[in-house]
């Protein structure tokens, strides 16, 4: 492949663009640079805050475009220089035009795709089910080069959420998604189900270095001063130096050894003023000083876990869990909740900070805007209320169709991205929708 045999003077010039882009992003503050920024990787860059350019839309949205495939969309987008990138359960990373939702290519893989993409010096980073890591070049959708991890699963135990049987190892239909990737100076990180974390040359794939958590790696790494933060199922979080793959830190989280219900983290950390923070399954928020992984607060709820990426901004924590169906907003120093607003379901979906407020995708289907300055929630996007599912039994496969049936009727997995005022967001039907103010 033409990536592999580009001279090392070259390679050398290429991370020193990636670097001299990231500094002039820091330095410049133009809107134009800090959006441009902000849609090109999952939550808004290395250290993931979750927050866009633009206000809150009107009290609706309309459908500017619909773009089908013919998977569940979990993957959110990417939005770089007028296209749309985004992977589907059917297997594909598709680029879409922003301006008229027509597809520009497609590149197939043999796994679903669940894993959000970067781009970055006009190539597409993004992990399959197939177990391979992927770099695309981003014009033609034509393959640079492939990484094979170990392979990729989802997590597994024994009577995982007190499903039966008892004795029997299951996937957990819960785990949704795959592990989003960074990228920043020359080199591409990210997690994988065989329980590492990787660091490849972002020009060649070659690998950099491989560090081993205990279990599966879902959560998508966050980078800040040469560290790399990531979660496991293993229920520790890690820091690990960027340059050397070495453990700098681990903290250990809450346990649930009898169901594996109350244990392991999705959630992706998000990084402002020193300190990191991520949500876990045990329904808690944590909050951790950067340098050493000394906890400085832990805001729990009730059991509902806590699978949402942190946005950041301003001095605040801002998140959204699952079964105790709220909204907060939470002092980022001491984990005080400042704010807190019953939205009526569950969210997996990362919320998206806007100058006046935050939008939420929610579970039930629906788009749901908050402006926590006037205490006012508006449904954008409305669906009809979801069935209630009766499960035929606690038998495994009775839940595995319960959850298959839901999501058919429809959900939001995917998070919202917000760019040039369009939000883009892909939902369980398959769809990725444009959607603008009425």
């Amino acid at each position: 492949m033409l990536a592999l045999n580009i001279s090392h003077s070259m390679r050398y010039h290429l991370r020193v663009s990636f670097a001299l882009v990231l500094l002039f992003v820091l330095l410049n503050g133009s809107a134009e640079i800090a959006a441009a920024q902000s849609t090109a990787m999952f939550r808004g860059g290395p250290t993931h805050p979750g927050v866009y350019e633009g206000r809150l839309p009107g009290p609706a949205v309309t459908v500017k475009w619909k773009f089908q495939t013919e998977g569940r969309i979990i993957s959110s987008a990417a939005v770089v220089n007028g296209t749309v990138y985004c992977g589907s359960f059917d297997g594909n990373l598709y680029a879409i035009d922003e301006q008229k939702g027509s597809l520009l290519w497609k590149f197939g893989t043999e796994g679903p795709v669940t894993s959000s993409p970067a781009v970055a010096e006009g190539v597409v980073f993004f992990g399959s089910f197939d177990g391979n890591f992927y770099a695309v070049d981003a014009s033609t959708g034509k393959e640079k080069w492939r990484f094979p991890t170990r392979g990729e699963r989802r997590f597994a135990a024994k009577h995982i959420h007190g499903i039966d049987p008892a004795g029997e190892t299951m996937p957990d239909f819960w785990d949704f998604y795959l592990s989003s990737p960074v990228v920043a100076e020359g080199a591409v990180y990210f997690g994988s189900g065989d329980g590492s974390v990787y660091k490849l040359d972002a020009v060649s794939g070659h690998p950099l270095w491989q560090f081993a958590t205990g279990d599966v790696v879902h959560s998508s790494p966050a980078l800040y001063q040469n560290t790399v933060f990531v979660g496991s199922f293993d229920k520790y979080f890690y820091a690990i130096d960027a340059g050397t793959g070495k453990q700098k830190w681990r903290f250990k989280t809450g346990e649930d050894l009898e169901i594996h219900n109350q244990e392991g983290i999705t959630s992706s950390p998000s990084i402002l003023d020193g300190m990191v923070y991520f949500g876990c399954r045990n329904a808690t928020i944590y909050a951790l000083s950067a340098s050493d992984g000394q906890l400085k607060w832990a805001q729990k709820g009730d059991r509902g876990w806590v699978s949402v990426s942190p946005a950041v901004k301003d001095g605040k924590v801002y998140v959204a869990t699952g079964s105790d169906r709220a909204f907060k907003i939470l002092d980022a120093q001491t984990g005080a909740i400042l704010y807190s607003k019953p939205i009526g379901a569950g969210t997996f979906a990362s919320p998206a900070i806007l100058d006046d407020g935050v939008l939420l995708a929610t579970f039930d289907g629906q788009l749901r805007s908050i402006d926590f300055r006037k205490d006012a929630q508006v449904i954008l996007l409305a669906a009809p209320p979801l069935s209630p599912i009766e499960l035929k039994s606690n038998f495994y496969d009775d839940h595995v169709a319960g959850m298959m049936a839901r999501l058919k009727e429809g959900a939001f997995l995917s998070s919202p991205v917000v760019h040039n005022g369009t939000i883009f967001v892909g939902h369980t039907d398959g769809a990725l929708m444009a959607l603008e103010s009425k």
